[in-house]
């Protein structure tokens, strides 16, 4: 049982966030072009930038609690309270971050580096871990969305799964 919650907590934490006259007339019409181009060619990056930033600032010395439940056989189990403590964020390249999560649980507290996906629906950041192998334990796929200091997602593991959802706080400095 000790177990299970271990890796449910390391499950849900695979558990996670964007850019006058007729020659006056000329140069106008000619700076409006160039401004739009430039507009084009950097709002996106800027945007994706923004975003990034927003998730990673959200993620950083960040606390995830809120409660989940099991999910068997179609039925929605007892909710539980359920606490994540994450201590930053870090990009890797493209889709792939590092989400570096605090695992507390017994006499064991640990910093595990979970790999995910982070993909874009609109301006909403979702956390995606797909066939996690968790040393000695599994292997937990999970979807968790990110919106305005709250989450929810659901996750899975081999014959267990189920859904979660809290808000997000972030430590005071």
């Amino acid at each position: 049982m000790k177990r299970r919650k271990v890796l449910s907590i390391a499950a849900g934490l695979a558990l996670l966030f964007g850019a006058r006259g007729i020659a006056e007339e000329k140069t106008v019409a000619e700076s409006a072009q160039t401004a739009k181009e430039a507009s084009a060619q950097t709002s996106p990056t800027t945007a994706t930038e923004q975003l990034e930033a927003k998730f990673k600032a959200m993620l950083t010395k960040a606390t995830m609690s809120g409660r989940w439940c099991s999910i068997r056989e179609g039925v929605l189990g007892a909710e539980r309270e359920d606490k994540y403590t994450i201590t930053g964020v870090t990009k890797v390249n493209g889709d792939t971050w590092i989400i570096n999560a605090r695992i507390q649980y017994n006499k064991v507290d640990v910093v595990a580096p979970i790999p995910v996906q982070v993909k874009w629906a609109g301006d909403t950041p979702v956390i995606i871990v797909d066939k996690l192998p968790i040393p000695g334990g599994g292997v937990y796929s999970a979807r968790v969305l990110i919106y305005e200091h709250t989450y929810a997602g659901t996750w899975s593991g081999g014959d267990h799964g189920g859904l979660l959802n809290g808000v997000i706080t972030n430590e005071k400095e």
